[in-house]
């Protein structure tokens, strides 16, 4: 080769090389258009095309296959056709197997984003074996929940929840059928929102996020049950935010409790105070409304530090209620420190009920008057994935309680009172078991320093998803 012609060659290949970087970009261009402006209806359709397509290459494959007698594999290693003749039809072109793939992702992913109801569902199953008494031994469905939200917008939804308690509700059976939730809430800019409807008040670790998957122990406990009752949700207004250096808030008005639901002859105001006169939204009474601040810290990573107050007035307007002025006030503080594996947690909550002294008047004689201060706190500790192997996982923690739902009363004509309860001491040790972050199984013992007769055994299981 002369040294033109050396040089001339280049030029003479550059018209070949930009024609297949031509039809390169019109095959990119070809696959990437209708993945751009096909909307769902058109791309399935493309989909189904393609599939018809190589399901008549195999068609043809296998019939070719049949006809000489051999395999397809066979086939597959002849000798390739002379020039000038026409190759046999083969398998289904890589490229257009690829391209069904991204078809069929691109389809899943537009599907997923444009899917603006969802359905989300918890429940837990409970066994408690009381250690001293076996014949009080119960297994229980606790609670079933069915839960669905809706988007309307980037910034606008609703969520609600519906709950079933005890597996069957009638007249005849403890179960109870009740809407958990009911809400609407926009984001008004990037760091504040707000919410109105039926919702759960911000209090505590377990109100907001109660799913048997989020904490530890068969049953949920004792403070945040019946110190700060359980589910605690209230009808109103709240707007909520937050702030870069990791200052969460949420305020709100809402409903309150009906001091005049109390029932001094049960004994579920001894269990628990607020949650005796709890109204839940069924036909509430509103003449008087409460509120609530709530804060939470989480600036410092592991670290989370906050707490709640609530207050409002209970008598609602009850026509010769001797309480018209009784308020219910109830606050908690809260920290939890998670270095590594190891989870530590504390709250501690207070609640008085002003006003009652004479309402308790008219309670003489009966073995649970109003309560004017209830309190509890405890202490907790767990290890996370102590052991862990694929998807399973193994928490085992101890949780030490202090309770009293009647450490005071208001004053009453000496003789004539009933006498405060005892400071109740619990101890639980146990763990949970993850099949998977959504399954969990779990056991305990608790131990009951007053009344002993309540050490019970128990093991449960739950999921939430």
């Amino acid at each position: 080769m002369t040294r033109d012609s050396a040089l001339a060659s280049p030029h003479r290949r550059r018209p070949s090389t930009l024609r297949r970087m031509r039809l390169l970009a019109s095959l990119v261009a070809a696959i990437a258009s209708p993945l751009a402006a096909a909307d769902e209806a058109s791309l399935q359709a493309e989909i189904a095309d393609l599939r018809a397509q190589i399901e008549q290459l195999r068609s043809q494959l296998k019939e070719l296959a049949t006809q000489r007698g051999a395999a397809p594999a066979a086939q597959a290693a002849a000798p390739a056709p002379a020039a000038g003749t026409s190759a046999p039809a083969t398998a289904p072109q890589p490229d257009l197997a690829q391209r069904v793939d991204r078809l069929e992702r691109t389809v899943s992913a537009q599907a997923e984003e444009q899917s603006a109801t969802t359905l989300f569902s918890y429940g837990e199953i409970a066994y408690s074996r009381p250690v001293h008494d076996s014949s009080q031994t119960t297994a229980d469905l606790a609670r079933a929940v069915l839960g669905w939200s809706h988007r309307f917008d980037e910034r606008t939804r609703m969520a609600a929840e519906l709950e079933l308690e005890h597996a069957v509700s009638s007249a005849d059976d403890k179960g109870e059928v009740e809407i958990e939730q009911f809400y609407a809430e926009r984001q008004f800019t990037d760091n504040v929102g707000g919410r109105a409807g039926l919702f759960l008040i911000p209090i505590g670790f377990l109100n907001e996020h109660h799913e048997p998957t989020q904490y530890y122990g068969v049953f949920r406990n004792f403070v945040e049950t019946s110190i700060i009752p359980t589910t605690w949700r209230e009808g109103g207004v709240a707007v909520y935010g937050g702030t870069e250096w990791g200052l969460n808030w949420n305020v709100g008005l809402t409903t309150g409790f009906n001091l005049a639901n109390w029932d001094p002859s049960s004994q579920e105001g001894r269990d628990s105070p607020l949650g005796s006169i709890h109204q839940e939204l069924s036909l509430a009474a509103a003449k008087d409304l409460s509120g609530y601040v709530s804060v939470n810290y989480v600036g410092v990573p592991g670290w989370t530090l906050g707490g709640t107050y609530f207050t409002g007035k209970a008598g609602q307007g009850v026509p010769d209620f001797p309480a018209q002025d009784a308020r219910v006030t109830l606050w908690e503080a809260h920290a939890r420190w998670q270095p590594g594996p190891f989870d530590f947690a504390a709250l501690y909550s207070r609640g008085t009920i002003s006003d009652t002294q004479a309402l308790n008047l008219t309670f003489i004689g009966q073995p649970t008057p109003v309560p004017q201060l209830f309190f509890g706190g405890y202490v907790q500790a767990a290890w996370r994935n102590i052991w862990a192997y694929n998807d399973y996982s193994l928490t085992p923690f101890t949780r030490y309680e202090w309770v009293n739902t009647a450490a005071a009363y208001a004053s009453v004509p000496q003789g004539l009172g009933v006498p405060t309860t005892p400071t109740e001491q619990i101890w639980t040790i146990g763990a949970n078991f993850y099949v998977t972050p959504s399954i969990v199984f779990k056991a305990d013992y608790q131990q009951f320093r007053i009344d002993s007769s309540k050490n019970s055994l128990q093991v449960g299981f739950g999921l939430s998803f």
